[in-house]
């Protein structure tokens, strides 16, 4: 992995899992709009599998950061890092504000509950920029490192929350 960063690793599978997990809550409105509030066998196993993805995403950010740490593996660059988290911190701030102003006209809990998820999202753009840009400017691979422990927590947190909604009939928040 000494070409690529491990924040910006971590970013993109966090990246690919909200999909796997957006289809899931496309999934569970769909399900809502046609048989009220009942879940179903596939929505709480989707969020369990979006819950597992996201601890093996933890384990292994955790253990490549330590890994790095302990040899000294450090990126090339974190150009692309800097590149992609720009443009994904503009485009997040932009859906957010516009899910939450639908979701606050149409009255609609589930919007602006999506509108939570995407803010995690921003956050998750913001560790990507400040550990790219800290590696950038100070060539110190312990930004790449405290990055990836970073996305790590944030993924572990999504993690938790998939699970605790699987048990229950707890509504979609994605709590930051």
């Amino acid at each position: 992995m000494k070409d690529e960063t491990l924040s910006l690793f971590g970013f993109g599978v966090d990246s690919f899992v909200e999909v796997i997990s957006g289809i899931g809550i496309w999934h569970l409105l769909a399900g809502i709009k046609k048989r009220g509030d009942k879940r179903d066998l596939f929505e709480r196993r989707a969020l369990r599998i979006t819950g597992i993805a996201f601890y093996i995403l933890t384990a292994g950010l955790l253990f490549t950061a330590i890994y790095n740490a302990y040899t000294g593996s450090k990126p090339e660059t974190t150009f692309w890092g800097i590149v992609i988290s720009l443009i994904s911190i503009a485009s997040m701030s932009i859906l957010m504000h516009y899910k939450l102003m639908a979701g606050r006209a149409l009255d609609s809990k589930a919007i602006i509950a999506d509108a939570n998820c995407t803010k995690t999202c921003l956050h998750l753009s913001i560790v990507l920029l400040a550990a790219s840009l800290g590696y950038q400017i100070t060539g110190l691979s312990g930004f790449d490192s405290a990055g990836a422990i970073m996305i790590a927590y944030l993924s572990f947190k999504e993690g938790k929350e998939a699970f605790e909604k699987a048990a229950t009939d707890k509504e979609c928040s994605c709590n930051d």
